[in-house]
C-alpha cells in the first residue's frame, strides 16, 4: 500500500481503537461511578438504621436527669435523624459514644421564656436545672465555646442564632451575674461574663457552617460590646506591669477550680498569702473542701477583701483566657472583614481587631512562653491587689496547648514552640493510662485525686488540647508521622472508652491513671465529641469562602471504613467515605476517598490522607 493511501487508513484505525477506548473507559468510570453511589446510600442508611437503634437504647437509660428542653423520648429520634451528622465507621464503640453525645446535646437545647426582655430564647446548657452559678436561663458561660463548636454541626441553624443573642445582645448581657452563695469574688459583671469563655471565635465557627450576613450584620456591634467587657474588666491596668494590657482570671472562673500554677503564687505571696505554705497549701487550696479552712484563719479575718469563703482573690494571667481573647479579637477582625465585603466599602474595625489580635499574640509569646521550659506558663496578674504580681509558675499545665487551639503560633517558625507537645506524649507529661492529664506528672505537687486542675483528667480541657494538637499536626506540620496520628487517635480511643460500654455517660472529671468512669454529673454538656470526629479527627475543615476542604488524621491502618454525611454546609448536603474494599468481589488495593455534594461525586482520590479542598457549586 503506498502512502497516500496509508494515511487515511491509519486515521481511520487509530481513530476507532480511541472511540473503542473512550467507551471502555466511560463504561469503567461509570460503572464505578455507580459503585461509590450504591455504596454512598447504603451507608446513609446503615448509618440511620444505626442512630435510631441507639437512640432507642439511650432513651430507656434509668436514673438519668430529664431533658432541659422539649427534645425528650417521645421525639428525639425524629429530630436527631433530620438534624444530626451522620457518622458511621468500623470503630463501633466512636460510632456509639458520637451518636451517644448528639443525643446527650438534645437534651440540653432549652426554649427559655425571658421575662426580661419578653422574648423567647433557645439556650444550651450544661448542667440540668438552673444551678446558682448560672445565667436565669440555666445557660452557662464556661462551656459556651465547645457548645458552639459542636451545634454548629446542626442543620438546623436556629438554635445556635438565638443562643448567640441570648449571650450578646439579649438580658445575659446586661443583668448582673447574682450575688449568691456560689459567687466567690468582688467584680461585678454581667452574666454573658460570669466564666471565661471564646464565645465570638464560636460565632464565627458557626457562620463558617451556615453563614447568614443579615443576621451577623445585625448581631456584630454586640459581639464587639461583649469583647469590650473583656478589655475593661478583666485586663491587667498597671503600665509597669510585665503582664500589662493581658487578660486575667481567677482559676474558678476559667472553669478550672484550683490549679497548680495558683498555688505557686500563693507560696511565693505575702501578707493575706502567706496562709499558703509549701507545706500546708493543701490544706487551704485543693478541692472546695478546704477553702472553709482558710475562711477561719487569721490571714482572712485581718484581710476581708482578700478572700470570698476562703478562696482567694488572686488573679492569673493564664495561657487559657489569654487565647480566648485572641481568638475572639481574630474572629471580630475576620466577620468585620466579610461585612465589609457584603455591606461597606471600607471597615477600619476589622484593621482595629486584627492590630489588636497581633499585639496580644506577640504578648503571649514573649510573656507567656518560657524557653527553658519550652512551654507556655501562667503568670500571676501584674496589677493583684493582694499577693505577688507578674510572678511566673514554672509548672506546665495542659492549658499552655490553647495556643494551638487558636493557631496563635505564627507559622513562619513554629517550630521554634514544637517541642512542647513532646510533653504530650510522654508518661513525665500528659501521657497516662486512661487519659490526659492536666498538670505535668512529673511535678512533686501532682495529684489526680482532688478535685482540682493539678492532674485530674477534665474533657473540657481534652476537647481543647486534642483540636490544638490536630491543629498543630494539620496546620503546622503539614505532614504528620503515622505515630503523631497515632497519638491523637489513642488519646481520642481513650476518651470514648471511658464513656462506658453497658450505659454511656459523659461526666465532670476521671482519674488520668485508671479511668474507670466519668465522676460528677450525668450527662453533662461541658466538653465536644461531634466536633472532635468531624473537625479534628476526620478534618473537615470549614471557611467563609464557598469551598471545604477535608484532610484525614485517622491512622490508615485503624479502620476499614468511614463515613460522614447529612452535613449542611453553605446551603448544601455534603457526605464523604473513605473505603479500603468497595468491591469485595474485586481484589487488590481499591482504597478510595468520595466526596459528594447534594449527591453528586464532586471529587475523589485514592490517599486517605493529604488536604482535598472542594468548591461548591454556585
Amino acid at each position: 500500500m503506498n502512502q497516500p493511501r496509508l494515511l487515511p487508513f491509519l486515521r481511520r484505525y487509530f481513530s476507532g481503537v480511541c472511540w473503542l477506548g473512550w467507551l471502555l473507559l466511560t463504561a469503567c468510570t461509570s460503572q464505578k461511578s455507580t459503585l461509590y453511589t450504591r455504596e454512598l446510600q447504603r451507608l446513609k442508611d446503615a448509618s440511620k438504621q444505626t442512630l435510631s437503634a441507639h437512640v432507642d437504647e439511650f432513651n430507656q437509660y434509668a436514673n438519668r436527669p430529664a431533658s432541659d428542653g422539649p427534645f425528650n423520648a417521645g421525639n428525639n429520634k425524629a429530630f436527631l435523624l433530620e438534624n444530626v451528622p451522620l457518622f458511621r465507621s468500623s470503630a463501633d464503640s466512636l460510632t456509639k459514644v458520637y451518636n451517644y453525645r448528639w443525643w446527650m446535646i438534645s437534651k440540653h437545647l432549652k426554649e427559655y421564656d425571658d421575662p426580661e426582655d419578653h422574648k423567647k430564647y433557645w439556650v444550651v446548657t450544661e448542667f440540668f436545672g438552673v444551678k446558682p452559678w448560672a445565667s436565669l436561663s440555666g445557660a452557662i458561660t464556661c462551656p459556651a465555646g465547645h457548645q458552639f463548636y459542636d451545634v454548629r454541626w446542626l442543620r438546623d441553624d436556629t438554635f445556635l442564632k438565638s443562643y448567640a443573642d441570648y449571650f450578646m445582645r439579649g438580658s445575659a448581657s446586661r443583668l448582673p451575674q447574682r450575688e449568691n452563695g456560689n459567687f466567690l469574688t468582688y467584680l461585678s459583671r454581667p452574666e454573658s461574663h460570669h466564666f471565661s469563655s471564646w464565645m465570638v471565635n464560636g460565632v464565627e465557627a458557626f457562620q463558617k457552617i451556615h453563614p447568614d450576613p443579615q443576621w451577623l450584620h445585625a448581631v456584630l456591634p454586640a459581639m464587639e460590646k461583649h469583647q469590650q467587657v473583656w478589655d475593661s474588666l478583666f485586663t491587667v491596668h498597671r503600665p509597669q506591669a510585665k503582664t500589662a494590657g493581658m487578660y486575667k482570671i481567677l482559676d474558678l472562673y476559667d472553669g478550672m477550680e484550683f490549679s497548680l500554677s495558683a498555688v505557686l503564687g500563693l507560696i511565693e505571696s505575702q501578707g493575706p498569702y502567706s496562709l499558703y505554705t509549701k507545706d500546708n497549701w493543701r490544706k487551704y487550696y485543693l478541692g472546695w473542701e478546704t477553702t472553709g479552712n482558710a475562711a477561719q484563719s487569721q490571714q482572712a479575718k485581718d484581710y476581708p477583701t482578700a478572700f470570698r469563703k476562703g478562696y482567694p482573690d488572686y488573679y492569673l494571667v493564664r495561657p487559657s483566657v489569654n487565647s480566648y481573647a485572641y481568638g475572639n479579637l481574630k474572629s471580630l477582625a475576620d466577620l468585620y472583614r466579610w461585612d465589609q465585603v457584603r455591606y461597606t466599602n471600607k471597615h477600619t474595625k476589622a484593621e482595629k481587631y486584627a492590630a489588636k489580635a497581633q499585639a496580644l499574640q506577640q504578648k503571649v509569646l514573649n510573656v507567656l512562653w518560657n524557653t527553658q521550659d519550652q512551654f507556655f506558663n501562667t503568670l500571676s496578674a501584674g496589677d493583684n491587689a493582694f499577693g505577688v504580681g507578674d510572678f511566673e509558675a514554672r509548672v506546665r499545665e495542659s492549658v499552655g496547648y490553647t495556643p494551638w487551639y487558636f493557631q496563635l503560633i505564627p507559622k513562619q517558625n513554629y517550630q521554634t514552640y514544637a517541642k512542647a507537645w513532646d510533653l504530650f506524649a510522654s508518661q513525665k507529661g500528659f501521657y497516662n493510662a486512661a487519659g490526659m492529664t492536666t498538670a505535668e506528672q512529673q511535678h512533686p505537687y501532682y495529684n489526680e485525686q482532688a478535685y482540682a486542675w493539678n492532674g485530674r483528667g477534665w474533657p473540657f480541657e481534652n476537647s481543647v488540647v486534642y483540636k490544638g494538637y490536630a491543629n498543630y499536626l494539620r496546620s503546622y506540620q503539614g505532614n504528620s508521622s503515622a505515630a503523631q496520628k497515632q497519638l491523637l487517635y489513642d488519646y481520642i480511643e481513650k476518651l470514648a472508652r471511658m464513656h462506658g460500654t453497658k450505659e454511656l455517660n459523659i461526666g465532670e472529671w476521671y482519674i488520668p491513671s485508671n479511668g474507670k468512669t466519668f465522676g460528677g454529673e450525668s450527662d453533662y454538656f461541658h466538653s465536644t465529641f461531634p466536633d472532635i470526629i468531624i473537625e479534628d479527627l476526620i478534618g473537615f475543615t470549614s471557611f467563609h469562602e464557598d469551598q471545604f476542604s477535608v484532610s484525614p488524621l485517622v491512622p490508615e491502618q485503624q479502620w476499614d471504613y468511614f463515613y460522614l454525611g447529612n452535613i449542611r454546609y453553605h446551603g448544601h448536603d455534603v457526605d464523604i467515605i473513605w473505603k479500603k474494599d468497595w468491591d469485595s468481589a474485586t481484589p487488590g488495593n481499591q482504597s478510595k476517598l468520595c466526596i459528594w455534594v447534594d449527591q453528586k461525586l464532586k471529587a475523589s482520590r485514592d490517599q486517605l490522607h493529604g488536604e482535598i479542598t472542594v468548591q461548591l457549586p454556585k
